[in-house]
């Protein structure tokens, strides 16, 4: 029979329960690797949230502007007249959540000969919001769900 050394039996007692403190170690690291993982992917989904927001904000305020051109370019243009700024109503399940504010400001061109047609520009602007406080669009809020895009075009 083989006799086994005094001081190997020693050293064998000594390291009993290394294992369990290195699975430990191991669970704990692996843990927080996860709930790191977790909120990268969380903060992620919410930065393209917003974008996708962002996105249909700037949609909503190209429809404030084609609206605003179609009311100064149709005779009669009553919907934008100088200095007027009007609320648009948007239709639909994406677009209707916006609140779109149009306003029209006309800017006086050279004088010309009698019957000549006017060289007066015209500023349309558009601004859409979401959501929207008190029925308009602030120009900041502390409010980590709001976006709001303006846009302006010269005719």
């Amino acid at each position: 029979m083989k006799r086994i050394d005094p001081a190997i039996a020693c050293k064998r007692r000594r390291s009993r329960g290394v294992g369990i403190v290195t699975a430990i170690f191991l669970l704990v690291v692996l843990a927080g690797l996860g709930v790191a993982l977790v909120t990268i992917f969380t903060s992620q989904s919410q930065a393209i949230l917003l974008d996708e927001q962002g996105v249909r904000a700037h949609q909503a305020a190209r429809a404030g502007i084609e609206w605003g051109l179609f009311q100064r370019l149709r005779p009669g243009n009553s919907g934008c007249a100088d200095g007027s700024s009007t609320a648009v109503a948007l239709g639909g399940d994406v677009l209707g959540q916006f609140t779109v504010s149009v306003s029209c400001r006309r800017i006086a061109g050279l004088d010309v000969e009698e019957g000549a047609p006017s060289l007066d520009r015209w500023v349309i602007s558009a601004t859409a919001c979401a959501p929207a406080r008190d029925g308009a669009c602030p120009d900041s809020w502390n409010n980590p769900d709001y976006v709001r895009r303006v846009i302006e075009v010269q005719i």
